[in-house]
């Protein structure tokens, strides 16, 4: 029963305190841009999954574009949802693809980085892409011309290359990472 506890409140804990750091970073960095702040997210969205676990990358995903509208710093409630899923993407993508990298060495980890990188990248890309700009953006009539397509440029090609920025940050990032929690554990 301890050890069940104590797992459960681990969870929580590493949970927390990745969403913290992300609403944080979000938070600090909203002046420098999408490409910084995108960039960011998406690093803090990987680790967490590769050094926390898919489960609290996936809650990390799913509540950070919810935390980050009430902070006033998120898009159009609408499209929350949409976020919130492409986050939970890029997490599924890079804990399945990684997860064996951890027991690989030299040219085969690096290689499940780079294919994990890209396939992450591609897949959240796309699922804001259609589910924004191809569906949610022409269904809502209320948004005038110029603000559709400032939001649908916010949702194209940048998210692809924040993603692919975030993924490389992780790389080069998570192995140190989890080096320095396993040391701080000895």
């Amino acid at each position: 029963m301890k050890t069940n506890v104590s797992k459960t409140v681990l969870w929580i804990t590493r949970t927390a305190v990745f969403l913290a750091l992300l609403v944080a970073v979000q938070f600090l960095t909203r002046s420098l841009g999408q490409l910084v702040t995108g960039s960011a997210v998406n690093f803090v969205l990987v680790a967490c999954a590769l050094i926390a676990g898919l489960s609290s990358g996936a809650a990390v995903a799913v509540i950070s574009p919810f935390a980050a509208k009430l902070l006033g710093i998120g898009p159009l409630w609408e499209f929350i949802p949409v976020i919130a899923l492409a986050n939970v993407v890029i997490v599924l993508v890079f804990s399945l693809l990684l997860g064996r990298a951890r027991r690989k060495e030299g040219p085969v980890k690096y290689a499940l980085w780079v294919t994990a990188i890209a396939a992450g990248a591609a897949a959240k890309f796309l699922v804001l892409y259609l589910g924004i700009v191809k569906i949610l953006i022409p269904l809502m009539s209320s948004i005038p011309a110029p603000q559709a397509e400032k939001l649908s440029a916010m949702f194209s090609v940048t998210q692809l290359f924040t993603a692919l920025i975030g993924g490389v940050i992780a790389m080069l990032l998570v192995e140190p990472l989890r080096t320095a929690i396993r040391k701080s554990r000895e």
